[in-house]
């Protein structure tokens, strides 16, 4: 895994595309602008807020991900780019308010598509709680 992670990073300049998924940060009022009974939730609902962040962006993704498939095309997501976002952000002239999500080099892939393998989902999936195994 490690040395196909390299792989791609020694090699992220040579696709003809990188998408970068991206985000504006939604900020909450102020606490003080809102009602008494809400002020008392504030840091849960930011701490809420923070944790979905990327619930809208990475369904996305995985749907840019098919498409390119269906178009012969080749993807695969990273994050690792987060650890130096503000690199990033400045080399793509981001303002302060939107963060990225993704690294998502396209192209056309060097080998051929094949089915794909998948774990079965016993191995994958719980029933009811964790630890309980997927009936078969």
């Amino acid at each position: 895994m490690r040395r196909w992670g390299a792989y791609l990073w020694e090699h992220m300049g040579d696709a003809p595309v990188i998408l970068v998924p991206c985000l504006t940060v939604r900020e909450l009022p102020p606490r003080e602008a809102l009602p008494p009974q809400s002020q008392s939730h504030y840091e849960n609902e930011r701490r809420y807020q923070d944790r979905i962040r990327g619930s809208s962006i990475y369904p996305a993704i995985q749907n840019i991900i098919l498409a390119c498939r269906a178009l012969g095309l080749g993807t695969i997501i990273t994050t690792n780019h987060i650890r130096f976002e503000d690199e990033v952000k400045a080399v793509l002239w981001l303002p302060p308010h939107v963060d990225t999500f993704a690294l998502m080099p396209i192209g056309f892939p060097v080998g051929k598509f094949g089915p794909l393998t998948r774990r079965p989902v016993a191995e994958v999936a719980h029933a009811d709680r964790w630890s309980q195994p997927w009936p078969t």
